[in-house]
């Protein structure tokens, strides 16, 4: 599929409707397909997410990736910045033909929580690189907090630093070394 191709009897394209169902970033469906994509990239993952999976992302050398977003803003109107909150640690898996399995486990590898900072709505930029913290856990890691939910400082605490986007691989590999 590509931006330019054209639908069939109505005069728009593919990134018309891209611009209409991902146009606001800062939404939170939105802002965790986009998690999703950087951290894709940073791990030297390829290929169409699959709504599906068991995890969100597969790095390059297989290890398989669990993200979270969570930004200081939102989309709707706020009297201050949001405290940051990931959930969803634990999920039911999906497999054809067998629907969905009756306990919610922790599945990937690696957990990687995905924090838009700026606090500022008229500096926001999902696109900006620098606005964003990333923290990654190992699986063995979150499932010790034997919680369904982790905050952003507890989570940063867990792994000892927040990395930039450039170092987010050299992090996710060091959760698979620990």
């Amino acid at each position: 599929m590509h931006a330019s191709d054209h639908f069939t009897g109505l005069d728009a394209t593919v990134a018309d409707f891209w611009r209409f169902a991902l146009g606001d970033l800062r939404s939170n469906t939105t802002r965790g397909l986009l998690a999703e994509f950087l951290v894709q990239r940073a791990v030297g993952g390829d290929g169409v997410r699959e709504e599906w999976a068991k995890h969100d992302v597969t790095a390059a050398d297989g290890t398989t990736i669990e993200v979270k977003s969570a930004a200081r803003l939102q989309a709707w109107p706020q009297r201050r910045a949001a405290v940051p909150r990931f959930g969803g640690l634990r999920s039911r898996t999906w497999t054809d033909g067998v629907g969905h399995t009756d306990v919610a486990t922790h599945h990937a590898q690696v957990y990687v929580f995905c924090l838009h900072t700026e606090t500022d709505p008229r500096a926001y930029d999902a696109l900006d690189l620098d606005q964003w913290q990333f923290a990654a856990l190992s699986r063995a890691v979150v499932e010790a907090q034997g919680c369904a939910s982790l905050a952003w400082p507890t989570g940063l605490r867990l792994a000892g630093e927040s990395a930039h986007h450039r170092d987010l691989a050299e992090a996710v590999a060091a959760c698979l070394q620990a």
